[in-house]
Order: C-alpha cells, then sequence, then structure tokens
C-alpha cells in the first residue's frame, strides 16, 4: 500500500504560536509573553542592548514587534523585580534552561517528505528509545545512521522518550521545563527535522513522548510570573497541579494543545505519547485530553496521526471508535496489564503491583482478549476501583510490551528481563505479545537480549541532587531487600554520569552470538507479523476476543475475525507441563517451544495458528 501522496505536506512547516517569538513577513518578530502577574515586561535581545518595553495586552499578554531582532537572535524576557527568563515557548534553548532562548525560523528548513500521508495504526511495530542513550554520540544526528538497521529489522514506527529542553546534559526527559524546545545536547531543531525526515524516507513512522501532567524542578520561571498556571486545588505527585480548569486556565490549556499541534504541524511528528495522564486533573466540562484531541483531529486532516496514552485508570472512554471504525479521540493505549501479566509469569515477581498478577491467569487471558484486566473491579495495591469496561474495542487500541523505561527503569537498579527471567521463558512471553492482535513495542536493545541496565538517569546540582538522590532511595525502603540503608545506598545516583553512562546502548553485545541470536530470532517474530499477522487486524472488531484457562500460566486466547476464522493462541506460559490444550485444527503461524505431545504443552512453550471458529466455547470459560 502507498503511503506516499504528492498533495499531503509542503516543504514549507510552520505552527504559529500564541506564546513565543513569530517571525512577521516582513522579516520583523513578533514577542509575546503571557506574565498576568505583571504590568510591566521588558524584552532583552543580545544580552548586551537595552531592554525593550513590551505593551500590555489584555488577559495579562505582553507583545512586542521589533524589526531589531530575527533569525538566529537570543532573548529573554525581565520581570520587575530584575529576574531575566527564557521564553516558556522558546523554540530553542542554545545555553540551557536558564539562558536565552534563540529565534527559530521554521520555515527554514526544506523538507524532503512532501509525500509522506503516514501509515495505517495496524501496521504499527514500535521501537521506544531515548536519543542520549540509543547511540554512543546521543545525537538527532547519530540516530539517522540507526535507521536502516530498523528497517531491516522490521520496526514500522519510532517512539522517541521526551525531548523538550531539561537541565544539564543528561535527563530520562520527564523533567523538561522547556516544552517547545529541543534539548541542544541532542542537536539543533533542524536537525531533529532531519531525524524526521529521514524516517519518512523509510517509510517509518515517528513519534514523540510528551509530558503535560507537570513541570520538571529546575529551570521552570513560569510560576515568577504567571503563577496562575498552576493550582493548589489539586495535588499531583510533583507539586500544584497544571491549572487546567481553574480560573485563567484558558490560556494554560492553550499552550499545551498548541503545543501538541506544534510537534505534529511543524515537525511533522505523526503522532504523541502523552505522558501519565493520569496525573492530568480537570474537573471542567470537557477535559483536557478531550479538547487535546479533537484539535489535532480537526486540524492535521491530510496524513494519518495516532495519539497514544499511558493512563493508569484505564479509561476505556478516550479510546472509543466512531462508526467507521476511526478513533474518536485516542489510537491506542500502553497495555501495562499485559505487561505486569507476562513480567510475573516470566520472573515470579510478587512485588509492588506484580502482587495482583502473579499466579493469576485470568488477568492475563482478559489483558490479552479484552484490553484491560481491571475493568471496574477493586486492585488491592492500589485500594480502589480501576478501569473501565473495554471488551468492545479492538485489539489495536491497546500497545503490548515486556519493557519500556518505565518497567525497567523503575526498579532499583534499571534490570532488563533478561537479566531477571530464563531465555526460555522470555522467548516465551515474547512470542505471546509479538504476533498478538494487540501493537506491539520493543525497547532499544530487547532485539537482541540485551542485559544491561537502563536506571533512571538525570543531572542536577547541588541540593536537588542531594534530594534526588534520597528520594530515589527511599522510594524502595518497603521493598524486599532494601529494607535497611546500607542496601539502599546500593542504588545507583540518578545524577552521577556513570549512572547514565550504564544505560548506553552497548552495540557491541549485537555482535556476539548470543545477540545475533536473538536478533535473529525477533527479525524472524516480526517478519511473521508482517505477513500472516497486520493482514487480519483490521477484520478483528471488538468484542471479538475470549479465552478459556486451563490451569495457572496456561491459557487459550481466540480472536474471531469476521466470517474468517480465528487467530488462536495456545500458551504454557509456566515451568511444568501442562495438559488439556485443544489440538490445533488450522494452520500453524509460530510454534515457540517444543510442539504440544498430544493435549500436553512443555513448560514455556507456545503456539499461534489460524483456525475454523470454534463456536461451542463460552467467551470466558475456565
Amino acid at each position: 500500500m502507498s503511503r506516499r501522496s504528492g498533495a499531503n505536506c509542503s516543504s514549507v512547516r510552520a505552527h504559529r504560536n500564541s506564546h513565543g517569538a513569530e517571525l512577521e513577513a516582513d522579516g520583523s518578530v513578533r514577542f509575546r509573553l503571557w506574565a498576568p502577574a505583571h504590568d510591566c515586561i521588558e524584552l532583552v535581545l543580545e544580552r548586551e542592548q537595552e531592554p525593550l518595553p513590551m505593551m500590555l495586552m489584555p488577559g495579562g499578554w505582553h507583545e512586542l514587534v521589533t524589526d531589531r531582532a530575527g533569525t538566529g537572535t537570543r532573548y529573554q524576557f525581565r520581570l520587575p523585580n530584575g529576574l531575566w527568563v527564557p521564553d516558556p515557548a522558546s523554540r530553542f534553548q542554545p545555553e540551557d534552561v536558564h539562558g536565552a532562548s534563540e529565534v527559530i525560523d521554521p520555515r527554514a528548513y526544506a523538507w524532503r517528505d512532501q509525500g509522506w500521508a503516514g501509515r495505517r495504526w495496524e501496521e504499527a511495530v514500535i521501537y521506544e528509545l531515548h536519543i542520549g542513550a540509543f547511540t554512543p554520540e546521543g545525537t538527532f544526528l547519530a540516530a539517522i545512521r540507526k535507521l536502516d538497521y530498523l528497517v531491516d529489522l522490521g520496526v514500522t514506527a519510532i517512539e522517541i522518550m521526551p525531548v523538550g529542553d531539561f537541565p544539564g546534559r543528561r535527563n530520562w526527559g520527564y523533567d523538561g521545563v522547556l516544552l517547545y524546545a529541543p534539548d541542544s545536547t541532542y542537536g539543533r531543531p533542524e536537525e531533529l527535522k532531519a531525524l524526521i525526515d529521514a524516517a519518512h524516507e523509510r517509510e517509518l513512522m515517528i513519534f514523540l513522548d510528551v509530558v503535560y501532567n507537570h513541570f520538571g524542578p529546575d529551570g521552570n520561571y513560569l510560576a515568577s510570573y504567571a503563577p496562575c498556571f498552576f493550582t493548589e486545588r489539586h495535588k499531583t505527585p510533583w507539586g500544584a497541579a497544571i491549572n487546567y480548569d481553574g480560573q485563567k486556565k484558558a490560556a494554560v490549556r492553550e499552550f499545551m494543545i498548541e503545543n501538541a499541534l506544534y510537534w505534529i504541524e511543524e515537525y511533522c511528528f505523526d503522532g504523541l505519547r502523552l505522558d501519565a495522564v493520569h496525573a492530568i486533573i480537570d474537573d471542567s466540562p470537557t477535559h483536557i485530553l478531550t479538547e487535546l484531541a479533537e484539535r489535532v483531529r480537526t486540524r492535521v486532516t491530510e496524513r494519518q496521526v495516532h495519539l497514544i496514552l499511558e493512563n493508569d485508570e484505564n479509561e476505556a472512554r478516550r479510546l472509543v471508535r466512531d462508526a467507521n471504525g476511526a478513533p474518536r479521540y485516542y489510537t491506542a493505549q500502553w497495555n501495562d496489564d499485559v505487561h505486569h501479566a507476562l513480567h510475573a509469569a516470566a520472573t515470579a515477581e510478587d512485588s509492588g503491583y506484580y502482587v495482583e498478577y502473579l499466579g493469576d491467569t485470568q488477568k492475563l487471558a482478559r489483558a490479552l482478549a479484552e484490553g484491560f484486566a481491571f475493568q471496574g473491579e477493586v486492585m488491592a495495591y492500589r485500594g480502589r476501583k480501576r478501569g473501565e469496561p473495554s471488551a468492545e474495542l479492538p485489539p489495536s487500541a491497546f500497545i503490548a510490551f515486556i519493557q519500556n523505561h518505565d518497567q525497567i527503569g523503575n526498579r532499583a537498579f534499571g534490570e532488563r528481563i533478561r537479566a531477571i527471567a530464563s531465555e526460555e521463558s522470555v522467548r516465551a512471553i515474547a512470542a505471546v505479545y509479538l504476533l498478538a492482535p494487540q501493537v506491539p513495542m520493543l525497547f532499544m536493545g530487547e532485539e537482541w537480549g540485551s542485559t544491561q541496565p537502563f536506571p533512571f538517569f538525570c543531572d542536577f546540582k547541588g541540593d536537588l541532587a542531594k534530594a534526588v538522590r534520597k528520594g530515589r532511595r527511599e522510594e524502595f525502603k518497603k521493598f524486599p531487600g532494601f529494607h535497611e540503608e546500607e542496601s539502599r545506598n546500593q542504588i545507583p545516583d540518578p545524577s552521577d554520569e556513570n549512572t547514565f553512562f550504564s544505560a548506553k546502548l552497548r552495540w557491541n553485545d549485537l555482535d556476539s552470538a548470543e545477540g545475533a541470536g536473538w536478533r535473529d530470532w525477533y527479525s524472524r517474530m516480526l517478519a511473521v507479523r508482517r505477513e500472516r499477522i497486520i493482514t487480519l487486524l483490521a477484520n478483528i472488531p471488538g468484542h471479538a476476543g475470549r479465552y478459556h484457562i486451563l490451569g495457572e500460566g496456561a491459557v487459550v486466547v481466540r480472536w474471531k475475525l469476521n466470517e474468517q476464522g480465528e487467530l488462536a493462541l495456545a500458551a504454557n506460559l509456566s515451568d511444568k507441563t501442562l495438559a488439556g490444550f485443544p489440538g490445533c485444527s488450522g494452520n500453524v503461524i509460530w510454534q515457540e517451544g517444543p510442539a504440544a505431545e498430544g493435549d500436553s504443552f512443555a513448560p514455556w512453550s507456545v503456539r499461534w495458528s489460524l483456525e475454523p471458529i470454534r463456536l461451542e466455547e463460552s467467551p470466558h470459560a475456565g
């Protein structure tokens, strides 16, 4: 199927923001800052010039149009107390978060991918990566050199962890404070555009992880001139919430919605992954998540754009489809339930939330067949109800994985699953998620069985670094093995540069016999998905999945393919031989582990097949 059409994207792209610096047609620059706490704001150009007074506009806006600035001009705003602050909508920060912003001409980059129309969501095979840790150089341009490798592997989409400007030279990205500016550690804006351009040339989609639930603790000056950007009415794990529903909320909401449109329109990202939206608190009649999705869907119609959620509340209503089967709001959600169930099966871990999944095969089966394992039931670990009914959604509304940055990095030492589970168990759970009708997502290096850690890292200084180190270690106080302070002191210091270096992907591991073997296995699995599974996904509607539990870790899941038969999974995700599995009456797509002997499956055995519809089974037998 062609993904290109000459009328879709122009070679010049820009999004005009209501905030920040915008180049005018005559070459002058319009500067705007929302600073409702002050009546007087000054614009400082290149530091050596005299500050220019800005005009106070209605609603707390300050504006100045001047021909004394142009492309490349560095600027800051000066508050009445003498504090110099960067532009909160800065397109680039060459001097980091506390320095001057730079005027960028978004039209200066000539795009080569004018015909790019995107790809169908059902074709997605996502590869999550961190720009700084993905390559030795840790830059946008260096990532381009790995794109052919990803295409050859079978990846069709890249998901980049947040790049919004953060303090220092290393960060996971979730401490960003200038959300419109790609961090200068990774490269300039035009170099990020070059990465996106190169991805599209290879028919790779590219998604960006964005954070709209909080700002990082260092470099966020918003409260000094717009304290109403935040509200004490709601609390989040990071303190006062972003003001999406109180007085003067309009400018706040627009700042975030424009940010989403900015990345999609000006940078031509194929979509966004919204981080931890359960921490976005909004009591407005129209939730900010709804308004954001509606604005994106209305504005960007010339190509396919996909919006992804991380949402611990499992709100199925945000994933609903319209009469034509297209997402009304959000395309898909990271499916933590699938991860937790598969992880618990492979590792036998029962700490934290894994206690809810270990030994509970129904949660695994339900998450595969219906999307969410918790659909309104009480989750004892959290002490409250969680989730909404999700069986009516198609499987492609969910993203399945066995690793991601959170599930690795939130561990004390950042261990990957290959470091804590057997090879046989990891291959088995990978065989489940890679061929399931949910959209699969790999974490960088997973495909060669990487065992190196991916710990949490940052580059804070002084008291903040000490507080983050202490807080990180205190998080694990209640977990087995970390009750004593001595053991907690072994947890890596996030601000130590060696912690970051330990997370740098070791590409040399791919050259080992073990690494090459894993990489070949993943490549073959993704080839099977491309050739045998993807073509089926459009024929798997909501209410298509049903499951049958045979014992602990033993499950059969079937998805009805309209009138074409069924996609069937039979899996023994345990270390014991188990009986009671049905025979295969169709064509085997993939067999992981030994083939069945009679009705018995050996430990860690998985079979995928296409079979005739079996009408005799109830939807939730077992």
